[in-house]
């Protein structure tokens, strides 16, 4: 069953706890990215765990083996639940966060960020791109082989990587918002309802609840429309 993470991409965590303690029990995870975790450093991610929330860990890694391998440890010794890392570190550098997560947290690689549609991830790999769809399978299946769960991916991929990756794979997909909110700078989205029947496993959603006037009624309304 498909579950929501709400990303807490605000700058201070008082702020990011607050939305926590308005949210209540209707989520259990949140997500901690850049913004926040140089705001506060690893303490936000115990902050959380000691509420009982499970922590996705956003930081997209992208280094040497060792180093890459050394973060995912810290990770899991700090509780996080699941790290992003960079499909384009390569076959050693997933291999070696696999082998430090050791079954103790999830690991979901990065391919094509969200923001990206085909002509500008085309300029970053420097050749004409005519389906971004085709080349996230080609690096997802890398990440799966090198011992991965799974990846993070836009709406719109997640039925050929579904049937590219089978069912054990886990699909993290932001990008969603409901009929009617902003974008953003989201390109490739897709309402909750969307993503959950494509195979979505871990649905992330930001802004339409941390900026919300009532953000339980707003992860609320998410949920009843996953389930749908």
């Amino acid at each position: 069953m498909a579950e929501l993470i709400v990303a807490l991409d605000l700058p201070t965590g008082a702020a990011a706890l607050r939305v926590v303690e308005r949210v209540g029990d209707a989520v259990l995870w949140y997500k901690v990215g850049p913004v926040l975790f140089v705001a506060e450093g690893p303490s936000i991610v115990r902050d959380l765990v000691s509420r009982g929330r499970r922590v996705f860990l956003d930081l997209k890694w992208h280094d040497i083996p060792t180093t890459v391998g050394g973060a995912v440890e810290q990770a899991a010794v700090l509780g996080a639940s699941l790290v992003t890392l960079h499909l384009a570190g390569g076959m050693a550098m997933l291999r070696a966060a696999a082998d430090a997560a050791a079954g103790r947290l999830r690991l979901a690689g990065v391919g094509v960020l969200t923001s990206l549609d085909a002509p500008s991830y085309g300029e970053i790999v420097g050749r004409t791109v005519d389906d971004v769809g085709a080349e996230l399978v080609r690096l997802a299946r890398m990440g799966v082989a090198a011992g991965l769960d799974g990846v993070v991916t836009s709406p719109r991929e997640l039925g050929a990587l579904r049937a590219a990756l089978g069912p054990r794979a886990l699909l993290v997909v932001p990008g969603v918002r409901r009929p009617g909110d902003a974008t953003q700078d989201q390109v490739r989205t897709a309402t909750p309802r969307e993503a959950v029947a494509a195979g979505a496993d871990l649905l992330v959603v930001g802004r339409p609840v941390t900026s919300a006037a009532d953000p339980r009624s707003a992860a609320l309304a998410i949920l009843e429309d996953m389930a749908t």
